[in-house]
């Protein structure tokens, strides 16, 4: 399996979400790396859209869900019916049984939605009642949130956010970005779009997943990941000024999110090694939810960006 093989879909991927590289590329980053994404921005700016894409060229299925306060856990489980013909219970599963699930505006349902969709992503099962029901293999949650309205929202506890692989930021496009819309939009309503690659094989993104994780990593590098983390948890022995910022350090589920997105950045770029620069490139997306800060650094105007840019710049590089 080489990275070639996903250039049909990247570049199908681009033409459909314009501006948006760095969603694009973080969503086959999650999909390589077997995990799930959180992406944060204003509406509007393609997010269904770039999952509905992004369906379109694998082989599998898509589920959209709106979040609402009135979600009930069942609306995402499925629940079983009565059938009075045969007077038993059947199951009817829910929309978590599709490979890719989008979860739109995952912060406007309550406690009880989150948790049941963190079984899901967590453990790639769902309980209903006394019965456990697996999920598919191939099984992708992209939730978003919206960061300017925030009345009537259930933020995500830390457990819930330390699941998703990655978090992105996305903002506005520029002008010139905004006319290639303009014309793709215009496109799209007189049928002259670019039709879907041939969709890609779950057995092929299988394989990829295997040859990343075989990628070489030198043991200094691995090293060097090991200490961004440490830097997160004492941060006191490398700036005192981050020990007063840093609430509470990432889990170790965050070195095992950022080795595994690194190699799927690299295997992405073509390489068969994992460099410095492949671990900078995903450093901020998987740490960003996994590091709370101080009410020091929210008076100072400290962000988690801030942070972590002062950490890249006090741990040294092998």
């Amino acid at each position: 399996m080489a990275s070639t093989d996903f250039a049909p879909i990247r570049d199908y991927l681009n033409s459909q979400v314009i501006g948006q590289h760095a969603l694009t590329e973080n969503m086959l980053i999650a999909l390589l790396a077997d995990g799930h994404l959180l992406v944060e921005g204003p509406p509007g700016l393609a997010k269904t859209r770039a999952i509905n894409a992004l369906a379109n060229g694998v082989e599998g299925d898509f589920h959209r869900v709106q979040f609402t306060p009135d979600l009930l856990p069942a609306d995402l489980t499925g629940t079983d019916i009565y059938r009075p013909e045969t007077g038993e219970f059947v199951f009817q599963s829910g929309p978590l049984f599709h490979n890719l699930v989008l979860a739109d505006e995952i912060n406007r349902a309550p406690a009880k939605v989150q948790s049941a969709l963190l079984e899901a992503m967590a453990e790639r099962q769902i309980t209903v009642g006394n019965k456990t029901y697996t999920l598919p293999e191939l099984f992708l949650v992209m939730a978003t949130q919206n960061p300017l309205e925030q009345e009537g929202t259930y933020p995500l506890p830390e457990a819930q956010l330390d699941r998703f692989l990655m978090h992105v930021e996305i903002d506005y496009p520029d002008a010139k970005t905004e006319l290639s819309i303009l014309q793709l939009t215009r496109n799209e309503g007189l049928a002259q779009t670019l039709a879907p690659p041939t969709p890609l094989k779950q057995t092929a993104i299988f394989a990829a997943r295997k040859d990343i994780l075989s990628m070489h990593m030198s043991d200094a590098l691995q090293e060097y990941m090991v200490q961004l983390v440490m830097a997160t948890r004492q941060p006191q022995q490398y700036d005192e000024k981050l020990a007063q910022y840093i609430a509470l350090g990432v889990s170790p589920r965050a070195t095992i999110s950022l080795d595994k997105c690194a190699r799927a950045h690299a295997w992405l770029m073509g390489r068969d090694f994992v460099g410095p620069d492949n671990i900078h490139a995903v450093f901020h997306n998987v740490l960003r939810h996994r590091l709370p800060l101080t009410y020091e650094a929210e008076a100072d105007g400290v962000t988690v960006n801030a942070v972590l840019d002062s950490i890249l710049a006090t741990v040294p590089v092998p």
